[in-house]
């Protein structure tokens, strides 16, 4: 398959209109040279963070870049999703029990399997073999069983991971005390749920990001553009499903505009806090408007890679 029906078949599969291959030629085939030219001057496989808000176009850019790495430049290459990585829902289940109800809803530092990414993480980048990938079925919202996972053959030369809070930091106390939305207000006023997310992103997501090697960050223009993304994002799972032959009638937990407005506020602190500090830390800025397009691409952070 040729470089041009690669692309044409990546737009039918996201869905994405004839005008994002101008995104590509402009940004994101620029990018995957750079990731390349790094990845040779460093001669071993580099771990690549992608930090973007709810429905900034993170996973679509993960799958493109890899995409463009193995075609055109011919590296092997992995994407993955911390989302994979979300504790089950019992085990959330249990969580919420013990810390704070809030912890039932997946989604922020504190409801991912840590020990299970950091494991997977180092096969990918040292081992030589066949490593596991875990995947999340959201529908059901719950990872899926074992023996449904992907597989990876090692030694690669790129590991691809995004997620919403991936390289998030974490904030000051004096920031954690007043609510920024009704959800905080009226389910957390003792911050209970707040500083346990908090404390998770300083005790043990921190280690984790020390081994990406390149960051890359979308940057929202502000927060409010985020529900109408966060609803295009489960219209595509909703038609997904529908489409899936295999889709078991009760299974599918697809939201409505109203559970998505409450969804939301859950990131909403996060989010903010991320969109503020977190573009000076990083290699590669895209800013977005509000219909996601590039409006800007900085290299905040020069890469040093050994």
């Amino acid at each position: 398959m040729n470089n041009d029906q690669a692309l044409k078949g990546f737009l039918t599969r996201h869905r994405l209109p004839p005008r994002f291959l101008q995104l590509v030629e402009a940004w994101y085939a620029p990018l995957a040279e750079e990731l390349a030219s790094k990845h040779a001057t460093a001669g071993r496989p580099l771990l690549v963070g992608i930090n973007g808000s709810q429905g900034s176009g993170k996973s679509t850019l993960a799958s493109l870049l890899a995409l463009l790495l193995k075609q055109i430049h011919g590296l092997r290459v992995v994407q993955l999703s911390i989302d994979d990585f979300y504790l089950r829902r019992e085990s959330r289940r249990l969580l919420a029990e013990r810390v704070h109800p809030l912890l039932a809803t997946r989604g922020v530092p504190g409801t991912h399997d840590l020990p299970l990414m950091r494991e997977t993480l180092q096969q990918l980048l040292q081992g030589d073999g066949d490593v596991p990938i875990p995947r999340f079925d959201k529908a059901t919202d719950d990872r899926r069983p074992a023996d449904q996972w992907e597989h990876a053959s090692t030694p690669l030369d790129l590991v691809i991971l995004e997620g919403w809070c991936f390289g998030s930091p974490a904030q000051s106390e004096e920031a954690l005390l007043k609510p920024v939305n009704e959800l905080e207000a009226r389910e957390d006023p003792d911050a209970v749920w707040r500083r346990y997310v908090n404390s998770q992103i300083v005790e043990h997501y921190q280690s984790i990001y020390q081994m990406v090697d390149l960051w890359i960050m979308l940057q929202a223009p502000s927060f409010d553009c985020i529900y109408q993304w966060r609803l295009e994002q489960e219209q595509k799972l909703a038609d997904k499903l529908e489409l899936a032959a295999d889709s078991a009638p009760g299974q599918n937990q697809v939201m409505s505009a109203q559970q998505i407005a409450r969804f939301i506020q859950h990131y909403q602190r996060l989010t903010e806090h991320t969109l503020q500090q977190l573009p000076a830390g990083v290699h590669y800025l895209f800013r977005l408007d509000r219909e996601r397009r590039i409006i800007a691409n900085t290299s905040p952070r020069e890469a040093l890679l050994s």
